[in-house]
């Protein structure tokens, strides 16, 4: 079944109404040759629920459809993960998002740390915010999510060290940390309803001023294994092994 995102007030409960408009209208009519009375999932991309959907008619700016039922168990993570990701080169950034949606995290804040390649200024970082909350809505669809994930503006460390303060559970998987038992009892803490701040590194990881201030802020430093993982890896590694413990 298609799944279809659109904003809350074109879903209207009493009158058991909803009305999509936008893009979706001409790839549900030209490219999908979806007929009336054939079923779509919709979302509002905030409250989680499926709202299943009759098309009832199709028109040159928008689709009519009934409501038939809402689907109320939620596919969500019963944590709200938040992946702090170091500003990575080339387009990482772009399949950083993708997996991290698809992995069920929360939100995704781009963070400027002192060892990033990449400098951008503030036009730029805008156009490129806009492009990562669209690649950010095409994995929600893809993967059936309940809400869109929002990715923020680019942060600078110390921002989103302060932001981090006050999540449940803190992590930042750093080179010089050992012990393997530590990083799995704190991903095995976590519990529902709580949040997670994760942190990972640009491509020369962080340095030692960073990792400290991040201790100071309660966020514990672990190791992910043996083996020194890219950044495009680390963030997605963690990502799948709470998806593992929370579900």
């Amino acid at each position: 079944m298609y799944q279809f995102f659109v904003e809350p007030g074109q879903i209207d409960v009493e009158n058991r109404r909803v009305v999509i408009e936008g893009g979706d209208v001409n790839h549900i009519k030209n490219v999908l040759r979806m007929k009336v009375g054939e079923e779509i999932a919709v979302n509002n991309g905030q409250d989680g629920r499926e709202y299943r959907c009759g098309i009832v008619s199709l028109h040159e700016d928008r689709i009519i459809c009934q409501l038939r039922f809402i689907k109320e168990d939620s596919v969500e993570l019963p944590v709200k993960v938040y992946l702090f990701q170091g500003l990575p080169k080339g387009d990482k950034m772009e399949l950083v998002i993708q997996k991290a949606v698809e992995l069920g995290g929360h939100a995704v804040i781009p963070v400027a740390a002192k060892r990033c390649v990449v400098r951008l200024d503030e036009k730029k970082a805008r156009a490129k915010v806009l492009r990562w909350q669209g690649i950010a809505q095409a994995a929600a669809k893809q993967s059936r999510r309940g809400i869109i994930p929002a990715v923020s503006e680019v942060m600078s460390f110390e921002g989103a060290v302060k932001l981090a303060s006050s999540m449940d559970v803190k992590l930042i998987p750093y080179e010089l940390a050992q012990d393997m038992d530590k990083t799995r009892q704190l991903i095995e803490s976590l519990k529902p309803g709580q949040s997670a701040a994760v942190f990972i590194g640009p491509e020369g990881g962080f340095e030692e001023q960073e990792v400290e201030l991040a201790k100071e802020a309660g966020i514990v430093p672990v190791t992910l294994g043996k083996r020194i993982l890219r950044t495009e890896t680390a963030g997605l590694a963690v990502m799948a092994w709470i998806m593992y413990q929370c579900q």
